[in-house]
Order: structure tokens, then C-alpha cells, then sequence
């Protein structure tokens, strides 16, 4: 394995440097990511979305099933109210989804402009991500492993660290 540049020289002087260039990898590709997730769902149509925005449209649309707002909070890692809640106010300012409620929670539903949204993102991602990428499934599918696995540990370990 070749020494490219790290964010964090001083990191990657201890006891895993490879643990360090993947964190400088997945700093890249984090940023690469939500500059996707914008300019894809710019081009189909509906620009001036976040990536949380982006994200919380998609969980929404998963399953095609009103979700609890916390329930998008949990999938989505977050912690801070406030942020779903104006993502979600926005989303629906743009005709993307419905509030409701049921009981005392907050629910989000996808509306038909949503869901043709979702459509035009997933076309576009068919066509310009998905051949451009050239993995084989395989390889796409031991990285996705390995990412849900250290996410694991990085949340575990934050938790120590809240402690310590």
C-alpha cells in the first residue's frame, strides 16, 4: 500500500496509520457524497436541497410509509431536533412531502411530486454514478460491510469518549 497524503500526520503515527488514511478517505468521499446527493437532486429537478434534506426525502420515501420523525432522526444519526425539523418543514415548503400526525409524533409522508423526485434521482444515478463507478458488486458489498462495522465502533467509542 502506497503513503498518500492523511489529513492527520500525527494520527497515523500511532498504532494504525491505515485506520487514519481510510478516516482521510472517508472525509473525501463523505464531501464528495453530499456534493452528489445536491447536484443529483438539482438536476432532476429540485435544486436548493441539503444533503440532510436529500437524505431525510429518501428515508421518507423508503418503504412508502409515513415515518414518526424520529424515526428518520434514528436512521439518520440525528442528534440535534431542530435540524430534521426544519429539513422536513423545508421539504414540505417544496411540495416533497406531507406532515401529519399520529398520536403525539409528528409523522412525514412522501407526496407524488416527491416520490417523481425520487424517481428522476434514481434515473439520474442509474446513468451517471452507477456505470461510471465500475465495481463489481462484490467489492461494493464487502466496503458497505465494513463501513456498517466501523460505524459500530465509532459510535461505541463516542459513547466511551462522552464518559471519559
Amino acid at each position: 500500500m502506497s503513503r498518500g497524503p492523511t489529513s492527520s500526520a500525527h494520527l497515523a503515527a500511532g498504532a494504525s496509520p491505515a485506520l487514519s488514511e481510510f478516516e482521510f478517505g472517508l472525509i473525501l468521499c463523505s464531501a464528495a457524497f453530499g456534493r452528489w446527493m445536491t447536484g443529483c437532486m438539482a438536476a432532476a429537478g429540485q435544486p436548493g436541497l441539503s444533503a440532510t434534506e436529500v437524505l431525510i426525502l429518501h428515508t421518507v420515501r423508503h418503504r412508502d410509509r409515513p415515518k414518526r420523525l424520529a424515526e428518520v432522526m434514528r436512521v439518520q444519526g440525528i442528534e440535534d431536533a431542530h435540524i430534521a425539523r426544519y429539513a422536513v418543514r423545508k421539504l414540505a415548503a417544496a411540495g416533497l412531502v406531507t406532515l401529519g400526525r399520529a398520536g403525539k409524533e409528528q409523522t412525514v409522508t412522501v407526496t407524488p411530486e416527491g416520490l417523481a423526485a425520487c424517481q428522476r434521482y434514481h434515473e439520474l444515478r442509474e446513468a451517471l454514478l452507477v456505470r461510471a463507478t465500475g465495481q463489481d458488486e462484490a467489492a461494493l458489498r464487502d466496503a458497505a460491510v465494513l463501513l456498517r462495522a466501523l460505524s459500530g465502533a465509532y459510535d461505541q467509542a463516542a459513547r466511551t469518549a462522552a464518559t471519559v
